[in-house]
């Protein structure tokens, strides 16, 4: 049987994202890139990186970067977006990565891609191997929904017209998930998805982390820059390898 996250991770999550676009990751690289003091000798790991919007940016850049997500499909349109820039995209599971040890400078987990698992030991197992493929003193990134605002801001129920599809969305807070049922609405039918994020306070964090060897240095609660605090709209975690 297939996870939401197989089903969810195709063609028509193109359209339900269409406006993550490029201008934002450019901005958003260009605050990362100051934040881990990134240079053309660090090797990075663009880790779930979807359609390699960010990896796209960090290439551009002339930083040496490799792609890792599990999705065919979104793969597929990195590739073909990115093909100036010789990037290497890998299909690969975040829990199982398939890099020996101490691989990497720098790995980058963007755009709320972690918390993806039932089970507190799967979504740990990510840490472990973030943990596992950085180098010494390696650096980290993790961009992660901040979960008391999440329950505070929460939209039930929203719904948009996108390339003649109606596409609505609607949230609910179930125990520690946040879930996102998806519907979609054209000629062609009616189709449904669903997407479910584990929802880890700032203490559950910091301690996943520290049990696995990576330290916190520095803390954001969005990419223009402002400190964290409960209310964040994020909570961005930078930090190396003890």
């Amino acid at each position: 049987m297939s996870t939401w996250y197989q089903e969810s991770f195709g063609k028509d999550y193109l359209l339900v994202y269409h406006h993550r676009d490029q201008q934002n990751a450019e901005q958003e690289v260009k605050q990362i890139t100051e934040w881990l003091q990134l240079t053309t000798d660090d090797f990075i790991l663009d880790l779930c990186c979807g359609t390699g919007r960010h990896t796209a940016t960090l290439a551009m850049e002339h930083l040496n970067v490799v792609g890792l997500d599990l999705s065919p499909t979104l793969l597929s349109k990195a590739v073909s977006r990115n093909q100036p820039y010789k990037i290497p995209f890998i299909i690969g599971d975040m829990r199982h990565l398939p890099f020996v040890g101490e691989t990497y400078d720098v790995v980058l987990n963007l755009f709320t891609s972690f918390g993806y698992f039932e089970t507190d030991e799967e979504n740990e197992q990510v840490i472990r191997e973030v943990a596992r493929v950085l180098k010494p003193k390696g650096r980290f990134l993790i961009d992660y929904l901040n979960r008391e605002y999440v329950v505070e801001h929460l939209v039930a129920v929203s719904q948009r017209e996108q390339d003649g599809i109606h596409i609505q969305e609607e949230r609910s807070i179930q125990g520690d998930f946040v879930v996102k049922k998806i519907t979609l609405s054209d000629k062609q039918g009616e189709r449904t998805y669903t997407e479910q994020v584990k929802m880890y306070t700032y203490d559950q964090m910091i301690d996943m982390l520290h049990r696995n060897g990576l330290r916190v240095k520095q803390m954001y609660g969005g990419f223009n820059g402002t400190s964290y605090h409960e209310n964040s709209p994020r909570m961005i975690l930078i930090g190396n390898v003890e």
